[in-house]
């Protein structure tokens, strides 16, 4: 889990079928994807920054099978109805000015990313579901409480993805997590807790 990184994510995407459902080239989503995945793991961190919000961040994880993003993603199994909710959840009343922008750093349309994060947002959950349940639980139960640990595991686990890699933190995809992030300011973290 450690090791843990967006990259990891991403290369697990199929861009080609992304591309055929948001109507555009490959090219075209990787860029989008690119900005969207940083987005997308910085506004679920600062939800889990807040305690309110990672008990609710743990709870969601507990209904998103990480089977979803194992032995090869295919984005028609993916709920969008489900991944506007998240996305909403996740930012807020500041949803359209996180597009527009991730749109402007991402160099891509706003109404792909409107498109796309639906898709994403339960890849990722699923994605964080895999990752806590390889290593990020607690041994033996802390009484009552097993979202708690699965709460601090997640601020670890979201902060390494977001922070950790060092130089992979601008991949050979061209993901530029701290561009994306740093572009963003003070939008992350205006979801409801």
């Amino acid at each position: 889990m450690a090791g843990a990184s967006i990259d990891d994510l991403l290369s697990e995407l199929p861009i080609d079928q992304i591309a055929g459902e948001l109507g555009v080239d490959a090219d075209h989503a990787r860029r989008a994807v690119g900005g969207a995945l940083p987005a997308l793991f910085g506004g679920l961190k600062a939800n889990a920054d807040d305690p309110a919000g990672a008990r609710s961040l743990a709870g969601a994880l507990s209904r998103h099978d990480p089977g979803l993003v194992e032995g090869g993603v295919d984005v028609a199994q993916v709920d969008t109805a489900d991944g506007a909710k998240i996305v909403d959840h996740v930012f807020g009343a500041h949803k359209d000015q996180v597009v527009a922008q991730v749109s402007g750093a991402a160099g891509t349309d706003p109404g792909v990313l409107q498109k796309l994060l639906p898709i994403l947002a339960p890849l990722a959950l699923s994605f964080l579901s895999k990752k806590l349940g390889a290593g990020g639980q607690a041994d033996g139960s802390a009484g009552s409480g097993a979202e708690t640990p699965a709460a601090g595991g997640l601020g670890d686990l979201l902060g390494g993805l977001l922070g950790g890699g060092g130089s992979g933190a601008s991949s050979g995809g061209g993901l530029d997590v701290g561009g994306v992030l740093g572009s963003l300011g003070g939008l992350l973290g205006g979801g409801r807790r």
